[in-house]
């Protein structure tokens, strides 16, 4: 039987709103694995799954890892470009997050879909990776990096569509992805995106010429999720 996840797509929202409304739910996933402990294994309740997609502001967030030298502009700079800053507690360096942009924050108690965290960004990776297939892009990942590329193995030419950033405590993910679709890319000029700073960024309106239809882009992605990570939409 397939373990389901609850979709909600918060439109257009506030970084800090969504990373409080990701903790709540978080949160409560963790008191039902706590409570499910003290349970045998015919008493305890499946827990709760989410699967969150939003844009937001223009907004630069950095991982626990990352170094704040990875921002290239000061903060009157940001403001100036109507963009705000986040030290965040997922993994990875810093990125930027704006409108165009799928951003995918998937909650969920691991237990049910992965042996391990890699496996975890793995299929994350691979959702992606399968959705670009539809529009006829060939993608793949970066050796040493996380994250979805195109022409990874290419000196020069490696460019990342899809970043990748999460966190995991109690078998329980939050944070996620985000996929670049009409994204502003010159956005991505005041940053090292992830730390690099000989890799370009690129977006599916870039690769394809034209601006394309986020609704329908959405529902590639939800499909692609739920076929690798073997769960049911709700």
């Amino acid at each position: 039987m397939k373990h389901k996840v609850i979709f909600k797509d918060l439109g257009n929202i506030d970084y800090k709103e969504a990373w409080d409304y990701q903790q709540k739910l978080f949160d409560e996933i963790v008191e039902m694995k706590r409570n499910n402990e003290q349970l045998t294994t015919g008493e305890q309740a499946p827990t709760t799954n989410y699967l969150l997609f939003c844009e937001h502001p223009h907004v630069y967030t950095l991982g626990k890892s990352g170094s704040e030298n990875n921002l290239l502009i000061n903060h009157i700079q940001l403001k100036a470009n109507n963009a705000t800053f986040y030290k965040i507690d997922r993994g990875g360096d810093i990125t930027y997050h704006g409108p165009g942009q799928i951003v995918g924050y998937p909650i969920l108690n691991l237990e049910y879909f992965v042996k391990g965290a890699k496996e975890y960004i793995f299929k994350i990776e691979e959702a992606i990776i399968r959705t670009l297939n539809e529009y006829g892009i060939e993608a793949g990942r970066l050796k040493g990096a996380i994250g979805v590329w195109l022409d990874p193995e290419v000196a020069g030419k490696a460019r990342k569509i899809c970043a990748i950033g999460v966190k995991t405590s109690r078998w329980v993910s939050m944070h996620g992805f985000a996929f670049n679709i009409n994204t502003g890319l010159n956005y991505f000029d005041y940053i090292n995106p992830c730390g690099y700073t000989d890799k370009q960024v690129t977006s599916l309106e870039k690769e394809l010429g034209a601006k394309q239809d986020m609704e329908q882009v959405k529902e590639v992605v939800k499909e692609k999720l739920a076929q690798v990570f073997e769960f049911e939409l709700e």
